[in-house]
Formats: C-alpha cells, sequence, structure tokens
C-alpha cells in the first residue's frame, strides 16, 4: 500500500514537472523543471530497488545533459529577432535527403527486429543464462547485447547535439 502511494506521487510529480517544462515561457525555468523531473525519475528508480539506474539518471541527464542543455540556451541567444533572408550556405535539400535516409534506415532496423522475434525458432536450443548476479551487471549486460542498436542511437543523436551546438554557437564555420 505505502510503495503504491509512493509511486503514484512520484508519478504525480513527473508528470507535473513534465508539463511545466513544456509550458513554461523562459527557457532556463524550463531547463530547471527539466532537472527536477530527472530528479524525480531517480527517485522512481529507487522505489523500483534499481540504485545503479537511479545514480546514473542523476549524473548523466541531470548532471550532463541539463548542463548541455544550459550551454545552448545561453550560446543561442533566444532573444534576438529571427533572421529575414535564408542563409545561402544552407542545405536544405541535402538535409532533408539525408533525413529521409536516416528514417528509412531506422524503418530497417525496426523491421529487422520485428522480423527476428515474430520468426519461429526451427531448433530448441536454449539461450545461454546471464553470467552476471547483480544490478549492476545485469544493465551492463543487457544494455550490450540486446539493446546494442538502441544504446548506438543515443550516442549517435548526442554526437549530432554536440556537433549542433558548436556549430550554432561558432556562426562563421
Amino acid at each position: 500500500m505505502g510503495e503504491a502511494i509512493a509511486f503514484y506521487t512520484l508519478a504525480a510529480f513527473i508528470l507535473g514537472f513534465a508539463v511545466l517544462v513544456v509550458s513554461t515561457k523562459d527557457t532556463v525555468h524550463s531547463v530547471l523543471f527539466l532537472v527536477l523531473d530527472f530528479l524525480f525519475v531517480a527517485a522512481l528508480y529507487v522505489l523500483l530497488a534499481a540504485p545503479f539506474l537511479a545514480v546514473i539518471q542523476v549524473l548523466v541527464y541531470a548532471g550532463g545533459i541539463v548542463v548541455l542543455y544550459l550551454f545552448v540556451v545561453m550560446l543561442v541567444n533566444l532573444k534576438r529577432p529571427p533572421e529575414a533572408h535564408q542563409a545561402p550556405q544552407r542545405r536544405s535539400k541535402l538535409g532533408l535527403g539525408l533525413s529521409v535516409a536516416v528514417l528509412l534506415e531506422l524503418v530497417a532496423i525496426g523491421g529487422i527486429g520485428v522480423y527476428e522475434t515474430v520468426r519461429p525458432v526451427t531448433a530448441a536450443v536454449p539461450a545461454p543464462p546471464m553470467p552476471v548476479s547483480g544490478n549492476t551487471e545485469q544493465v551492463g549486460w543487457l544494455l550490450y547485447t540486446s539493446y546494442l542498436i538502441p544504446f548506438e542511437i543515443a550516442s549517435m543523436l548526442l554526437l549530432v547535439a554536440m556537433i549542433g551546438a558548436i556549430v550554432l554557437a561558432k556562426r562563421e564555420l
């Protein structure tokens, strides 16, 4: 009973801060609400007996990612008026083509994943058990075996975000 009350309380705070993140007009306040949201998600991990994930949530998301967001907010200077003309060095068609290519790759990866799970097993070979015993080892084992492609996609998205922040910060490339 107590765990259910704690879960619903944390879920209400997470939902409330998420709504504040997208509805607040000031971008710095929005990032601060995002920090609070990440901290409550970490508390939810503690409630679910996953202390390693809670610490990673605080270190990586509430620490690193939010600092990256704050740097982007400070570098972009959202108070200036929008540009009046289209820059000639922007290649909109190339960007659209690359976006479509990435989307097709993601659809192909998803299709392969669906095909792999639906395909009937011809031999009754049992899956090897995970050679780990603790929570941290299980997370690492699953991250680098079953969830390797989503992990690599997330790392590529973070790399693209970092390059985008550098490009926005340095106008003349």
